[in-house]
C-alpha cells in the first residue's frame, strides 16, 4: 500500500486575524495547519517538531522579525530542507531581498494577500515537496536493492569459490578412488590368480587320496575327504566370481546394438542343464534392441536367473518372468541425451528375503542365507551391480519371504546412436 504523505505548514504572525485568514485560504486543502503568533513560539514548536513541508512567516515581527527567525531555524540541520515564503506589506529594496533569500526564503507574498495566488505558490512548493520525498525514497529502495545485490555477488562470489574448490577436492577424490579401484582390481585379479595354483595341488591330492585309498578310509575318512573336496569347490567357485568381478571393467569393449531376446535365448541354451534339474519354467516377454556390452550382459542375467534357480522354494519347481517396458522420467529434458529408460524384471517364486535387505544384497560378500542348501559366495549379485553400473544404469530388488523376488534392470535409451559402437543386430 502507497504510504499517503502528510502536508504540514506552519504559519507564523504575531497578529491573529492574519493567521485566521491564512488558515481559511488552505481550508478546502486538507492541510495540517499549526499556527505560532511569534518567532520565538515558532523556534519552540520547531523543537519538538522538524518535518513541516513549508513555512509561511511574516516579515515584521516584534522581538524576533521574520529574517532572525529564519536565521535561528536554518541553524539546526534537520530543519534546513524546509522551505520559507515571507509574507509582506513593505516591498523591500534589493539589499533587503537579498537578505531575506540568504536566511533562507525561498519567496515572497506581498500583503494584502491574494488567496488564489498563495495556493498556487504552495501548491507548487508541496508538489516539490512530494517529488524529493519520491526521490529519496526511490533512493533509499536503490541503495536497499544496491546493498542486496552486494550482498548477493558476494555471496555468490564466495559459493562459486568454494564449488571451485569442491570440484577440485571432488577431482582429487575421483582420481584417487579410481586409482585405488584399479588397484583393488589388480589386486584381486593376482590375489585369485595365486590362489588357483595351491588349489589345484588340493584337489589333485584329495582326488588321488579318494581314488587310490577310498576302499581303505573308514567312515570318519571318507566324512572328512568329502568336507576337503566339497570346500575345495566352494572355493573354486569363490575364485572365479573374484576373478569375474575383478574383469569387469576389461571386460567391455564397444557398446553393441543388440537384440535382448537373443542373449536371453543364448543364456537359457547355456543354463539348459540347471533348469531341466529344477523342472524351472521360464517365460519372456519381447524385449527390445539395447546399446550393451554383451559379453557383460550374458554374465548379468545368467547370475540373475541362476540366482532364482538357486533360491527357489523346495518341491516347488520355480517359475521366472522376464518383462519390460520403457519409461520416460518424470524431469526428462529434450536438451539431454538419454530421454527414457528401458526397465527388465526378472520375477521369480523363490523363498525371497526381507525387504529391509534390498540394498544390502547387491554388496560384496553379502549373504543373506546361512543355511548350507542356499550357501553362495556372495559376489554374484555385487558383480551385477557393477555391470549395470557400466552401462549408466542401476539395478533395485522387491522381495518379501516365501513370496519370491522381483530384480528390476533399468537400461538408458540413447536418442542418438553413439559415435564407437557396433550393430551386431543380435
Amino acid at each position: 500500500m502507497q504510504k499517503v504523505l502528510r502536508i504540514k505548514i506552519l504559519l507564523v504572525d504575531d497578529k491573529e486575524n492574519n493567521l485566521l485568514s491564512m488558515e481559511s485560504i488552505f481550508a478546502k486543502d486538507n492541510y495540517q495547519i499549526t499556527r505560532a503568533n511569534s518567532g520565538r513560539e515558532a523556534l519552540k514548536i520547531l523543537l519538538k517538531e522538524w518535518d513541516f513541508t513549508l513555512i509561511l512567516m511574516d516579515v515584521e515581527m516584534p522581538d524576533l522579525n521574520g529574517f532572525e527567525t529564519a536565521t535561528l531555524i536554518y541553524q539546526r540541520e534537520k530543519l534546513q530542507q524546509i522551505p520559507i515564503i515571507f509574507i509582506t506589506a513593505h516591498s523591500y529594496g534589493d539589499e533587503s531581498i537579498f537578505k531575506a533569500y540568504k536566511a533562507g526564503a525561498v519567496d515572497y507574498i506581498y500583503k494584502p494577500i491574494q488567496p488564489n495566488l498563495l495556493r498556487a505558490k504552495v501548491s507548487v512548493y508541496i508538489e516539490l515537496f512530494k517529488k524529493n520525498r519520491q526521490l529519496i525514497e526511490q533512493e533509499q529502495k536503490l541503495r536497499a536493492i544496491n546493498k542486496s545485490l552486494e550482498i548477493e555477488v558476494n555471496d555468490r562470489i564466495a559459493s562459486e569459490e568454494k564449488i571451485k574448490e569442491l570440484n577440485k577436492q571432488l577431482l582429487k577424490n575421483i582420481e584417487e578412488l579410481e586409482s585405488t579401484n584399479k588397484e583393488l582390481d589388480q589386486f584381486a585379479f593376482i590375489a585369485s590368480h595365486d590362489l588357483q595354483e595351491p588349489l589345484r595341488k588340493i584337489r589333485t591330492f584329495s582326488d588321488r587320496i579318494a581314488t587310490k585309498y577310498s576302499d581303505k578310509l573308514d567312515s570318519d575318512g571318507k566324512l572328512y575327504l568329502d568336507k576337503m573336496q566339497g570346500a575345495c569347490e566352494r572355493m573354486q567357485t569363490l575364485i572365479d566370481d573374484i576373478l569375474a568381478f575383478s574383469k569387469i571393467a576389461g571386460t567391455k569393449d564397444l557398446l553393441v546394438y543388440s537384440d535382448m531376446n537373443v542373449i536371453l535365448q543364448d543364456i537359457l541354451s547355456d543354463m539348459d542343464l540347471q533348469i531341466n534339474e529344477k523342472n524351472a519354467q521360464i517365460t519372456i516377454d519381447p524385449l527390445p534392441k539395447l546399446f550393451v556390452y554383451p559379453t557383460l550382459i550374458k554374465l548379468l542375467f545368467q547370475n540373475i536367473i541362476n540366482n532364482a534357480l538357486k533360491y527357489s522354494k523346495k518341491n516347488i519347481a520355480p517359475i521366472i518372468k522376464i518383462t519390460s517396458k520403457i519409461e520416460t522420467p518424470e524431469n526428462s529434458s529434450d536438451n539431454i541425451a538419454i530421454k527414457k529408460y528401458c526397465r527388465i524384471q526378472v520375477q521369480d517364486n523363490g523363498i525371497g528375503f526381507e525387504q529391509k535387505y534390498a540394498e544390502q544384497i547387491f554388496k560384496m560378500f553379502k549373504r543373506l542365507h546361512g543355511n548350507s542348501e542356499y550357501a553362495g559366495t556372495g559376489i554374484g549379485l555385487a558383480i551385477c551391480k557393477k555391470i549395470i553400473e557400466e552401462h549408466n544404469g542401476y539395478i533395485s530388488a522387491k522381495s518379501e519371504i516365501n513370496n519370491g523376488t522381483t530384480f528390476t534392470i533399468s537400461f538408458p535409451l540413447e536418442i542418438h546412436v553413439p559415435a564407437q559402437v557396433a550393430d551386431n543386430s543380435l
